[in-house]
């Protein structure tokens, strides 16, 4: 391995054991005062029985609950503001707004302001919308403009797409805001102006990239200062990124697209050889689109279509799983293990090839959901053989999309909810601060295909319906999912962050409380497994598979790797008595989940 993709894997292995994603749950109709739900882990103690005693998170904690609402985030300081706002009387769009500014104060290696995301919204009279705020390419991007140029789409002011997170936020509130937008971007400009202290995840990749922010005079100065990353327990102020949220706070999306911020983002472009300008600033726009639709053991899944692949990916394993009984197989099980892996061997081939902007190439959508495409993908799957990626098509394209993400949940007294993932990829995103603005600018255009037919750090070979075009938006794995049961009430709301492991976190969360009936504290927990089609192997949890399941899967042809941990998964689920659940990620030691 060349130093540089080894020195790229660190990067983003450093990224994942912190990485996380926004989404925000759905709640029901106001119920009577309850008292507080019992847990569901008896209900699950067959499937926890086979997870290995050395594993590291206690799967029988009590979840945190709540019957008017719940948030769960990445950052405690992020769910308290959340609540805070519940309790003012916002509701769960507003809550979310709330978050995901304190976010980008709080949590800079993935909250942001210089990024983008994508939110599934599910209204109090139970109208479900998506609203796409993913980056774009700048107008001068061209499809060649990263051939023979190493980590240009990693590091750098090159890297930046042209953010759409402010822009999401504010549309959101246009449409379902409750309070008056400057009450909630307040909270973060307080916490900007006060600071907050490091934590040893952000220390953790501060030392990771301390090579790259030292490049950049104004990320040096924030993040190293003295020439030394910040350590654990120190206090980080940001006056200048409190000045900019004031401007947004001031006058919302026009705050940051126009005038000042505007100025100083296009200025530190002409300085640093970036692309991206006052026009292209100006000229982003958020775009509404119509969630995907699945059904799954009698539940509605509402998931986040194209440009992100989460939805039709997940819709696509959801069906061909629906006719496998992961419950009576058995959670860790060969059987179950195997069928799941197979599975997603399948979707993430189609999802390489075929899936990108869907202003720039047709997305055969038939593929992932038809009950023909999903029975053929079925019977594709040998029970006693592992089918060699090479064998599996079409193609052997890719897609690329890394982290650093982070995800939350959201659910309201009124019960609207919200899910929600934002990004700016990899942590710190392109580690350039912005002069006079306090913000990190993402590396969003290395989600494209930057060489279409090239392995990225992932080994994901990445398509040409991926390849970069000026105002095209990379393609994501974002997953914000809501489930609905039979009873028209919200079951689950889940997402998740980590690159394409991003889905089969979503998957798995889904699953362990459908099939496996698990509360929201083992759904979240539970040893996890990932395959994306190339490279051909399964990864999982250090520590989370019994030896006998691995020797079982290898004999069918399987091959490991051990990661220390697969993507954040913050999520929600309501519980006996209509209670909601909420786990923050145990992988990520920063977060908090708080009802109310």
């Amino acid at each position: 391995m060349n130093e540089n993709v080894a020195a790229r894997r660190l990067l983003v292995r450093a990224t994942f054991v912190v990485s996380t994603i926004l989404v925000a749950s759905c709640g029901e109709p106001p119920k009577p005062p309850v008292a507080p739900a019992a847990s569901s882990v008896a209900a699950a103690a067959p499937a926890l029985s086979r997870v290995p005693a050395q594993w590291r998170f206690d799967l029988r904690a009590e979840p945190a609950s709540g019957r008017d609402g719940m948030v769960t985030s990445d950052a405690a300081d992020a769910t308290r503001v959340g609540v805070e706002i519940l309790r003012k009387g916002g509701g769960a769009v507003d809550a979310a707004i709330g978050v995901a500014f304190a976010l980008a104060v709080v949590f800079p290696q993935a909250g942001n302001i210089g990024g983008g995301g994508f939110m599934v919204v599910r209204a109090e009279k139970g109208e479900v919308r998506a609203l796409d705020f993913r980056e774009t390419a700048p107008a001068k991007a061209t499809r060649e403009m990263f051939f023979g140029k190493n980590d240009a789409s990693l590091v750098g002011h090159l890297a930046a797409g042209v953010p759409g997170a402010v822009a999401g936020l504010w549309e959101a509130h246009r449409v379902y805001g409750k309070l008056p937008w400057k009450e909630l971007v307040a909270p973060a400009i307080r916490l900007a102006e006060e600071g907050f202290s490091v934590d040893e995840g952000l220390a953790e990749i501060l030392r990771h990239r301390a090579a790259d922010l030292a490049r950049f005079p104004s990320s040096a100065a924030m993040f190293l200062p003295g020439g030394e990353p910040l350590a654990v327990g120190a206090v980080l102020k940001n006056p200048e990124l409190a000045r900019a949220l004031e401007r947004i706070a001031e006058r919302g999306a026009p705050g940051f697209y126009e005038g000042e911020t505007a100025r100083l983002i296009a200025s530190e472009m002409k300085a640093g050889g970036g692309i991206v300008t006052a026009e292209d600033l100006a000229a982003y726009r958020p775009v509404w689109r119509t969630p995907v639709e699945m059904k799954y053991r009698g539940h509605e899944v509402f998931a986040m279509p194209p440009p992100s692949s989460g939805g039709l990916v997940l819709a696509f394993m959801l069906g061909v799983l629906e006719g496998h009984d992961l419950g009576k197989m058995g959670f860790l099980s060969p059987e179950a293990l195997h069928v799941t892996v197979e599975t997603s061997r399948r979707a993430f081939a189609l999802r390489n090839h075929y899936l990108g902007d869907p202003a720039f190439v047709p997305i055969p959508t038939n593929g992932f959901v038809s009950a023909e495409a999903l029975r053929e993908a079925r019977a594709s799957i040998d029970p006693a053989r592992a089918t060699p990626s090479s064998e599996v098509g079409p193609g052997r394209g890719g897609a690329n999309e890394k982290k650093h993400t982070t995800h939350f949940s959201i659910v309201d007294r009124e019960g609207a909810a919200v899910a929600l993932t934002t990004t700016i990829n990899t942590s710190l995103g392109s580690a350039v601060v912005v002069r006079g603005g306090g913000f990190l600018l993402n590396n969003e255009m290395d989600d494209f295909a930057t060489e279409p037919g090239r392995p990225n750090v992932f080994g994901l070979v990445q398509g040409e319906a991926n390849a970069v075009a000026p105002g095209k938006r990379m393609l994501s794995s974002m997953t914000p999912t809501i489930v609905v049961g039979p009873d028209g009430a919200v079951r689950i709301v889940t997402g998740a962050a980590g690159g394409p492991t991003i889905i089969s976190a979503t998957l798995a969360v889904i699953t362990n409380v459908l099939d496996h009936g698990m509360d929201a504290t083992a759904a979240v927990g539970a040893p996890r497994v990932h395959h994306q089609h190339l490279p051909d192997q399964i990864f999982h949890e250090e520590g989370g598979l019994p030896e006998d399941v691995k020797k079982a899967l290898g004999a069918l042809g399987h091959r490991f790797e051990a990661w220390d941990a697969i993507a954040d998964a913050p999520s929600i689920v309501r519980g006996p008595g209509g209670v909601w659940m909420g786990a923050a990620e145990p992988r990520n030691k920063s977060g908090l989940a708080l009802g109310l």
